[in-house]
């Protein structure tokens, strides 16, 4: 369903307005699609701000638990080359 309404633009923007809609379009029409597109877009920026927040949450915790496993590895590391050089020396 259409509601009509009145809003009051200025002529240069009326001017680009009939350039781009063409003789196909109304300006009607062409406002429309112009608005639907830009709630569109409006909405997917807020689905992808939401995303990227989900991601920076778990970026943080896998980060913090990517940080324990290379230190963990790193003491391994040390503990293996410190009984290898023990090994060179008895020998």
């Amino acid at each position: 369903m259409k509601e009509k309404t009145s809003i009051t633009l200025s002529t240069d923007v009326l001017s680009g307005i009939d350039r781009l809609a063409g003789s196909k379009h109304s300006r009607s029409a062409f406002i429309e699609g112009v608005l639907r597109r830009y709630l569109r877009e409006r909405a997917r920026q807020a689905v992808e701000a939401r995303d990227l927040e989900k991601i920076n949450i778990a970026a943080e915790r896998l980060n913090s638990e990517a940080a324990d496993v290379m230190e963990y590895q790193s003491i391994e590391g040390q503990a293996s080359e410190q009984g290898r050089a023990l090994v060179r020396e008895r020998e």
